[in-house]
């Protein structure tokens, strides 16, 4: 049996490992309430770019020759970009994103296609390199709030492996927040753009309002190849903004959980502590009452 001044020594790490991990807790849930804002401010701006470019589409002539939208005849080399965070404690958030690009990866193989790995966050980052992966591109720093920037970075990076045909898919893997309890995995594919897209099935009649209203000038085909790579970068700072959100929840989840354990393990150790003293009282007690038998004896 522990002494008591283990027992207390324990019950005191127990309590300040508490103090962190209500506090993360909480600093957690603050930026979470902040990151939905962004979530819903986004929207909109996604909205009317996809009716934008479902206009425009409509309105030009041919547009199967821009480059985001040519679709290879035979797909040989897959990008893999997997969106994890910069930090742990966040409960099953990385590797259920790894789990998932790992799973992409053997049926590319399946097929006899070769995998180039990208990376957004140092502990994706950190677990391909272990594994000895190599990374064709890797960004960090702004996983739990990023910028527009960070997504035109990417989105620059992925444009150009397209367009040189390096790569001839492109595949986004992250988080998708659903609600402060439920981040569900998400695959798109980002690139090469559908054509179900400029199609307008998500808006059926937005399209055709603005066919007739606007005067397009340059010719809606230059003006297409113009918005093809921001509607790519759009793309992606809605994943990362709801990779983001996914990632504050998952951490404050798994913080309330371990201070939750922690509440158990201060009860349960508190206890093994009374009972400790209990038995060394009742010992003592024992050791006078035979000290003083001994003596009227």
């Amino acid at each position: 049996m522990a002494s008591l001044q283990d027992l207390r020594r324990r019950i005191a790490s127990v309590r300040n490992t508490r103090k962190i991990t209500k506090a993360l807790e909480l600093v957690a849930g603050a930026r979470l309430r902040r990151a939905q804002t962004r979530i819903e401010e986004m929207r909109p701006y996604a909205d009317r770019m996809q009716e934008l470019m479902v206009g425009t589409a409509r309105a030009a002539s041919s547009f199967r020759n821009l480059a985001l939208l040519q679709r290879r005849d035979e797909v040989r080399r897959v990008a893999l970009v997997a969106v994890t965070g910069d930090r742990g404690l966040a409960g099953p958030f990385n590797g259920q994103v790894l789990r998932r690009a790992f799973e992409l990866e053997r049926q590319a193989s399946a097929e006899g296609q070769e995998v180039a790995w990208l990376v957004v966050g140092r502990k994706g980052a950190s677990t391909l390199r272990f594994r000895r992966y190599e990374l064709t591109g890797q960004w960090a720093g702004f996983s739990d709030r990023p910028s527009y920037a960070d997504a035109q970075a990417i989105g620059h990076r992925l444009a150009e492996l397209y367009e040189t045909e390096e790569v001839d898919r492109v595949v986004l893997v992250y988080n998708r927040f659903v609600s402060p309890l439920v981040q569900r995995v998400t695959t798109t594919d980002l690139l090469p753009i559908s054509e179900e897209v400029l199609a307008g099935e998500a808006v059926p009649a937005a399209g055709e309002k603005r066919r007739a209203d606007f005067l397009y000038e340059p010719e809606p085909e230059e003006i297409l190849q113009r918005l093809l790579p921001v509607y790519l970068e759009t793309e992606i700072y809605r994943a990362l903004l709801e990779s983001a959100a996914a990632f504050l929840a998952s951490q404050m989840t798994a913080m309330r959980n371990a201070s939750k354990n922690a509440n158990e393990l201060i009860d349960s150790l508190t206890l093994s502590l009374n009972r400790a003293r209990q038995a060394e009282i009742t010992q003592e007690i024992l050791e006078v009452v035979a000290g003083a038998d001994a003596l009227t004896g």
